[in-house]
């Protein structure tokens, strides 16, 4: 698996970004984001039960990351037609303010070293990327246990200090004085 200081892989792949018929589908590269902060969070399958929840989470604080000039994008391999019906069918994920990404050929999965190994489908994975394209942050969760979007945040929020940050430090109080 790809960790903290690596390079994050180029990637040119499809993502829903839209429910408006003949605007859903967009190329999602990684070049668009370069000079960004990043978070990419894999979640497995489409149509399950945790998945929803923490794709919900991310869509509810997407606004606190782009305060931060920070873009999320939420990737599983399923397709982008499965993504859409997806979003379609349920009811949390129909205004969903950011992309969901198919990694169907499991590229970006694979270069970044997180599929299950038996299942084949994508680890809950999280990366934070800084505008460098540098790997600063990597979390992996069990297929059974759903994410912390406040840990996320939280850990974003302290690397953007580019200061120490003591445990459970958070956004507003002192960082450590060396």
């Amino acid at each position: 698996m790809l960790t903290v200081s690596q390079k994050l892989p180029a990637f040119n792949l499809k993502g829903v970004v839209s429910l408006e018929h003949g605007k859903e589908f967009h190329d999602i590269k990684s070049e668009n984001y370069q000079g960004k902060w990043l978070v990419l969070f894999f979640w497995p399958m489409d149509f399950t039960f945790v998945c929803p929840t923490e794709i919900a989470g991310f869509g509810k604080r997407y606004q606190d990351f782009k305060d931060r000039d920070c873009e999320v994008l939420g990737i599983s391999t399923d397709t982008e037609y499965v993504h859409l019906a997806w979003r379609k069918q349920h009811p949390d994920l129909k205004d969903l303010p950011f992309t969901m990404v198919a990694d169907t050929k499991r590229e970006l999965s694979q270069a970044l070293g997180v599929l299950h190994p038996e299942e084949g489908v994508a680890l809950r994975a999280t990366f934070i990327v800084d505008p460098n394209g540098v790997i600063r942050h990597v979390g992996v969760n069990d297929l059974s246990v759903g994410r912390s979007v406040d840990e996320v945040m939280r850990i974003l929020d302290a690397l953007q200090t580019d200061e120490l940050c003591p445990c459970n430090w958070v956004k507003g109080q002192p960082t450590l004085e060396v």
